[in-house]
C-alpha cells in the first residue's frame, strides 16, 4: 500500500468512527457482562459510597489529563483545556481494544486535528504513562510492606522494579531512551525533551491524581474494613499496586481481570474473598464509567467545535462532527514534515 494511501486510511473520519464505535461497544460489553453479579453486589454497598468513589474517579481521570497536557505544552504544544479533554478521553478508549497501542494511537491522530506533530503527542503520551505508572508503584512501595505482607509476597516483582522506573523519569534518561526508539524505527531524534519543571508539573497531577485514585479505593473498601488509617493507606497502595499489574500485563485490554486478582490478593488482610470481590468489581464499574462519561464529555467538545467552524465558514465541506474536533476542508492540504 503507497504511503498516499496509507495516510488517507489513517486520517479517514470514517475509520476513527468505526474504532470508536468498536472501542465503545467492548467497553460497554464489559461492564454488561459482569452486571448480573455486580448488581447483586451494589446492593451490599452504601450508595453515598458508590457516588463518592465516582466523583474521585473522575477527579483522578482530570488530573492524570492534566498531567499530560502539562507534558505536550512543556514539549511546546499547549492545547486549550477543552481539546485537551477531546484528545485524550476518546482515545483512552482504544485501552478497551486489545492490543497495546490503540489509546496511544488515537491520541495521536486526535491531536492532529489541533497541528500537533504525532512524534510530539506520542512523546507526552508515553512519557505520561511512564510517569502515571511510577507514581504508583512508588505509593505501593512505601504503603504496602507497612499494611500488606501477603500482597509484597505475590507481587514482589512489581514493586523491585521501582527504582528503575523512577530513574528513567529523569529527563534525560527519556531523551536517551526515546532517541533511542526513534533510530531503531529510522526516524529522526526528538527535537526537544521534557524539562525539569515540565516532568515536575506532571509529577504534581499524576501524584494528586493518585490520591484521587486511593480516596475511590478507599470508600469502597471501608464499607467492609472501617474507615481507619490503615485502611486508608491499604486502600492507596493495594490500588495503586493492582493498577500497576494491569497495566504490566499489556496483552488484557484495560488490565480487566489481572488488576482484580491483584486488588483481590491485597485486601485478602482486612476482608474476606467474597467482600473482596465485590470492592474489585465495583471499582471496576466505576472506572469504566468514569471513561464513558469523560469520553462522552470529549465527543460533546468536538460536535461543539465543528459546528461553529461550520457556522463560521457555512459553504466549506466538513468532516462527521461526532470525531473531527475543529472542522477542516474536505480537501484541506496535509502537513509532510511536522506530521512525522
Amino acid at each position: 500500500m503507497s504511503g498516499s494511501r496509507v495516510t488517507r486510511l489513517r486520517e479517514s473520519p470514517w475509520l476513527r468512527a468505526g474504532l470508536l464505535a468498536v472501542a465503545i461497544g467492548l467497553a460497554v460489553y464489559g461492564l454488561a457482562s459482569q452486571w448480573t453479579q455486580v448488581h447483586a453486589d451494589l446492593a451490599k454497598l452504601a450508595g453515598y459510597d458508590v457516588a463518592g468513589a465516582a466523583v474521585c474517579v473522575m477527579a483522578g481521570l482530570g488530573c492524570m489529563m492534566l498531567a499530560w497536557r502539562a507534558l505536550l505544552a512543556d514539549l511546546g504544544s499547549a492545547l486549550p483545556l477543552p481539546a485537551a479533554v477531546r484528545v485524550m478521553f476518546i482515545g483512552q478508549l482504544g485501552k478497551y481494544v486489545p492490543g497495546a497501542v490503540w489509546a496511544l494511537a488515537a491520541q495521536v491522530e486526535l491531536a492532529r486535528d489541533y497541528d500537533v506533530p504525532r512524534r510530539r503527542s506520542a512523546t507526552a503520551s508515553l512519557v505520561g504513562m511512564a510517569t502515571t505508572l511510577v507514581v504508583g508503584l512508588v505509593v505501593a512501595g512505601v504503603t504496602l510492606p507497612l499494611t500488606s505482607a501477603s500482597a509484597v509476597r505475590h507481587y514482589w516483582w512489581v514493586l523491585a522494579i521501582t527504582p528503575l522506573a523512577v530513574a528513567c523519569l529523569y529527563p534525560p534518561v527519556i531523551k536517551f531512551g526515546l532517541d533511542l526508539v526513534l533510530k531503531v524505527a529510522r526516524r529522526p531524534p526528538l527535537e526537544k525533551s521534557v524539562s525539569v519543571g515540565g516532568m515536575a508539573r506532571a509529577l504534581a497531577w499524576t501524584t494528586l491524581g493518585w490520591l484521587c485514585y486511593g480516596a475511590h479505593a478507599w470508600l469502597l473498601i471501608s464499607e467492609f474494613a472501617g474507615r481507619g488509617g490503615h485502611v486508608l493507606a491499604l486502600s492507596l497502595g493495594g490500588y495503586a499496586l493492582a493498577w500497576a499489574v494491569g497495566f504490566l500485563i499489556i496483552f488484557v485490554p484495560g488490565g480487566i481481570g489481572a488488576r482484580e486478582i491483584a486488588l483481590i490478593a491485597v485486601l485478602a488482610p482486612v476482608m474476606s474473598s467474597a467482600s473482596a470481590l465485590v470492592v474489585a468489581l465495583a471499582s471496576r464499574v466505576v472506572m469504566t464509567v468514569g471513561d464513558l462519561v469523560w469520553a462522552g464529555v470529549g465527543l460533546a467538545i468536538g460536535r461543539a467545535q465543528s459546528q461553529e467552524a461550520a457556522d463560521q465558514d457555512p459553504g466549506t465541506p466538513l468532516q462527521p462532527a461526532s470525531l473531527s474536533g475543529p472542522a477542516k476542508p474536505a480537501d484541506s492540504p496535509s502537513s509532510t514534515a511536522q506530521d512525522q
